[in-house]
C-alpha cells in the first residue's frame, strides 16, 4: 500500500487512522503496522545505497541490484523507497514519530561519513586507543541501531505508551541492533561467502576495520600498519584475518553481542509476560544464533 500511494480517506492523525481501521481481533495498531512498512523501505534504500558505495556485488545470495540494474538505477531505487516512506510516514500525522524517523535517515548518513572517513586515506602506522572501539561502535549505532531503536520508539509512542515503556522500547532496540552488527561483523570471519550470501571477508577488502580485528588490534599491535594503509597491500587481507583468528578478538567480539543482548532483554523485563514479549526475547536468542 506504501508503495502503491495508497492512502483512504487521508486521515488527519495516527489516532483517528487508528480508530477507524483497527481490527477487533489484532492487538497491533494499523499505524504501528505502517510504520513497519516504512522502516522495511527506509532500511532496504539504505541496503541499496551502501552497496553502491561499497561496490557490492551479491546480497543474499543474489546479484546486488548495483550489479543487476547499474548504480544509476540502484541509487534511484533508494532514492524512490526514501520518498515513498516519507510521504507515508507524514500520513501518520504525528511529528514526534516523524522526527523520529526523519532522523534516522539523518543518522544512516552520518554513520556512512564516518565510515568514510575510516577509508578515505592512508595512515603510516596508527595506534589503538580506547576511543578506537567508542568510534567504531558509535557509527555501528548510527549505520545499524538508530533505524530499530527509533523505530521501536516509536511503536511505542503510537500505542500511546508511558514514558518509561518508551525508553524502554528505545533500549532494547538500540542493544538489539548493536548486537546484531557485532555478530554479523563476526560472521564475516566465521562463515563461508556461500553460506553468508555474500563475499567473505568483505569488509577487510573495503578496507574496514570491524570489532574483531579492533580487538585483536588491541593485543597485536603490528595490525596498525595494515589498517593504516586499508589492507590494500597484496597479502594483507590474508594476514589480517590470520592475525584474527589467532587473536580473542573473535570471542570478543561475542561476548560483547551478548553484553548488548543481556541489556536488550534487561530494558524489557518490567513488560508484562505475553506472546509478543516471548517473540521479543527469541529475537534476540535468534541474532546470536545466525548464521547469515
Amino acid at each position: 500500500m506504501v508503495l502503491a500511494d495508497e492512502n483512504p480517506d487521508t486521515p488527519i492523525s495516527s489516532r483517528s487512522f487508528d480508530s477507524a481501521y483497527t481490527p477487533a481481533d489484532s492487538d497491533i495498531l494499523p499505524s504501528q503496522r505502517r510504520l513497519a512498512e516504512i522502516t522495511e523501505l527506509i532500511h532496504t534504500a539504505s541496503l541499496l545505497h551502501d552497496d553502491v558505495i561499497d561496490h557490492s556485488i551479491s546480497r543474499r545470495s543474489a546479484p546486488s541490484a548495483n550489479i543487476e540494474f547499474g548504480n544509476k538505477m540502484a541509487v534511484l531505487a533508494g532514492d524512490f523507497l526514501l520518498g515513498r516512506a516519507s510521504v507515508a510516514l507524514a500520513r501518520l500525522r504525528d511529528p514526534e514519530v516523524t522526527e523520529l524517523l526523519a532522523t534516522v535517515i539523518a543518522n544512516l548518513v552520518e554513520g556512512e561519513f564516518m565510515q568514510l572517513k575510516n577509508t578515505a586515506r592512508d595512515e603510516k602506522n596508527p595506534a589503538w586507543t580506547e576511543d578506537t572501539v567508542s568510534y567504531y561502535l558509535q557509527k555501528t549505532y548510527l549505520k545499524s541501531a538508530s533505524l530499530i531503536s527509533k523505530s521501536c520508539r516509536a511503536a511505542a509512542i503510537l500505542g500511546g505508551s508511558t514514558p518509561e515503556v518508551v525508553e524502554a522500547a528505545y533500549l532494547y532496540g538500540k542493544n538489539l541492533g548493536l548486537a546484531f552488527q557485532l555478530v554479523d561483523d563476526m560472521l564475516d570471519y566465521t562463515v563461508s561467502g556461500e553460506e553468508l550470501g555474500k563475499p567473505a571477508g568483505a569488509d577487510l577488502e573495503l578496507g574496514l576495520a570491524t570489532a574483531p580485528l579492533l580487538f585483536a588490534w588491541k593485543d597485536n599491535k603490528s595490525l596498525g600498519k595494515l589498517v593504516g594503509r586499508k589492507f590494500s597491500q597484496e597479502g594483507d587481507v590474508q594476514r589480517a584475518r590470520e592475525i584474527v583468528s589467532a587473536s580473542t578478538g573473535l570471542q570478543q567480539t561475542r561476548a560483547l553481542a551478548q553484553e548488548y543482548v543481556d541489556k536488550a532483554i534487561e530494558a524489557i523485563s518490567s513488560f508484562p509476560d505475553s506472546e509478543a514479549k516471548t517473540g521479543l526475547v527469541d529475537m534476540c536468542t535468534k541474532v546470536m544464533k545466525r548464521r547469515k
